[in-house]
């Protein structure tokens, strides 16, 4: 079913919601049971079966042949009340799922998902979001800080009772989002890079806002849409076409919409004035945000990629919709607002930034890991990039992608490579080689990439009896990934139980400005060789070529 279709179906089925309630609150009226019969023999005296007639009408039958009719044709419209009967089985028991959010007043429609079961969910899904974006961050006194503030703003809110929980997550990465039921996460990468207790208020006000309009349960109401549409696809055109529609579905909710955001920033204002805080925080943080993304696009080489690296990805806002939801917000100007940055920036003291020991260090051209206890180094010009399960490099003649290998177990790394990672590929070449010591094996293979179909490396290397690694080159044209396979190769070693220990994770230092310090004398403290003027200039939130006071409180990382 194309597309359109599917959102027709999408469409129409959100219309038949309200008449679906309307005929439940009817129900309620007599005693339970099923609808009366002579309600199914005149469907046109129902606002739900009129839905569902038109529905047939316009997007079923309308595309079936008319010139003949074939046995496919006939089977085909002898299942439309079938599928009729089929939707509306399905929708029936979601008739009665709407409810107000308390923030906006509003009907929204949450597929039956209350207060209560938000908060059941949302305590299933904690434990997994911590494994999932690295634990929550060991250190008590930041956690009981971030929950005061949030506290402060749930006060302010339409939900003052609700169990709220909020959670500093060990994570660089900037981030942050709610569960149903009040749970509200912030990564310590975004507490990094926020400048004052107010811009980090904004936040979190922000995320309470979409938990106070019941977004997430929006949400899953959603999903209950786009399973009937599945419903539908699937009595049409089968359990693949079914199966793509609910891919379709999950791509679709992946993040909130504009709408939605303009909401949560409206509310988020709210509690911000409420709890005394200054508004114009969200915008100045937002603009931080912006200038990071930048910076980190720059560093990647792809300066006109920066929404790529955006928090804002999930979270469409701009400034100027955060203006707009600054006006809707209809608050009272506060008089002399909460901003806290000194005492904000000396809870940062000390505060772990980027990568944590467990997660490995990228050191300009080198990745050091001391708890794996291993290192490599990539060519000049590559960047290293840092994630959960592997590590990635890029540059200006290929890719790397780094990761262990658990289903190796203690087999012969040539074996492995032939019989389990390439199991169903062609290799060309299997050689066994040695890597400082370690025993392993490279092929060379034919691949499809978003490029085209290119000729990759693969290697594997056994660091000890039980723990196999292994590595994928990948070249940026029609050659061989050589240069890069053998710079890798030939730098990945074991580290020493001194150099291991030798590793220390960077931190932020909070440091008084002295007279005579620029902004460029501060930058060179910085441990970076790339762009540290500009590093230190985001991490503070300056405008170049501003003149530092004495006495004013910057970051800086060592």
């Amino acid at each position: 079913m194309p597309m359109r279709g599917i959102a027709r179906i999408l469409s129409a089925a959100r219309r038949l919601f309200p008449a679906l309630e309307a005929i439940r609150a009817r129900r309620a009226r007599r005693p339970f049971g099923v609808l009366r019969h002579d309600r199914l023999r005149r469907p046109a005296q129902d606002e739900g079966f009129g839905v569902f007639r038109r529905l047939s009408n316009r997007f079923m039958l309308s595309s079936w042949p008319r010139a003949s009719v074939s046995k496919h044709a006939l089977r085909l419209r002898l299942r439309v009340p079938r599928l009729a009967a089929l939707a509306l089985a399905a929708v029936l028991p979601l008739a009665g799922a709407c409810t107000t959010a308390p923030a906006t007043g509003e009907r929204i429609f949450t597929g039956g998902m209350s207060l209560q079961e938000g908060r059941k969910l949302g305590e299933q899904q904690h434990p997994k979001l911590l494994e999932q974006f690295g634990g929550d961050y060991a250190d008590p006194e930041l956690q009981a800080y971030v929950s005061s503030i949030g506290n402060l703003l749930a006060q302010t809110s339409e939900l003052p009772r609700l169990d709220w929980t909020f959670t500093v997550l060990n994570s660089p990465v900037v981030n942050a989002f709610a569960l149903p039921g009040g749970f509200v996460y912030v990564s310590r990468g975004l507490i990094a890079l926020a400048d004052n207790e107010a811009q980090l208020a904004s936040v979190l006000a922000h995320e309470i806002g979409h938990v106070t309009a019941r977004h997430s349960a929006q949400r899953y109401g959603s999903q209950q849409l786009a399973g009937i549409a599945s419903v539908l696809s699937g009595a049409l055109l089968g359990r693949p076409a079914a199966q793509a529609t609910s891919a379709l579905s999950q791509v679709a909710l992946a993040s909130y919409s504009r709408e939605q955001e303009l909401e949560a920033d409206t509310l988020g204002i709210r509690y911000l004035t409420r709890a005394g805080y200054d508004p114009e925080a969200s915008a100045a943080f937002l603009a931080k945000l912006q200038a990071k993304n930048e910076l980190q696009a720059r560093l990647a080489g792809t300066p006109e990629a920066a929404d790529d690296f955006s928090l804002l990805q999930t979270h469409p806002r701009t400034i100027k919709r955060v203006r707009e939801a600054m006006a809707r917000a209809e608050t009272t100007r506060v008089a002399d607002p909460i901003i806290a940055r000194g005492i904000y920036l000396s809870k940062l003291d000390g505060l772990l930034y980027g990568y944590a020991p467990e997660q490995g260090y990228v050191r300009g051209r080198r990745f050091l890991h001391p708890e794996l206890r291993l290192a490599f180094a990539v060519p000049a010009g590559f960047r290293i990039q840092n994630g959960r399960t592997s590590v990635k490099a890029s540059g200006p003649d290929g890719l790397m992608v780094f990761a262990g290998a658990p289903e190796a177990g203690g087999r012969d790394p040539a074996v492995y490579l032939r019989d389990v990672w390439a199991a169903n590929v062609r290799l060309e070449g299997l050689t066994r080689i040695e890597v400082n010591g370690m025993a392993g094996a490279t092929a060379l293979a034919r691949a499809r990439t978003q490029a085209g179909t290119r000729t990759v490396r693969l290697a594997a290397v056994r660091y000890d009896s039980d723990t196999t690694y292994r590595f994928l080159f990948v070249p940026k044209g029609s050659g061989l990934p050589e240069r890069l396979a053998d710079t890798v190769l030939d730098s990945f070693r074991k580290l020493s139980a001194a150099e291991a220990a030798a590793l220390e994770p960077r931190r932020i230092r909070v440091h008084t400005v002295q007279a005579g310090e620029t902004q460029q004398s501060l930058a060179r403290r910085l441990p970076y060789d790339e762009l540290p003027l500009r590093r230190f200039q985001v991490l503070n939130g300056l405008e170049p070529g501003a003149r530092l006071e004495p006495g004013r409180m910057v970051k800086l990382i060592q």
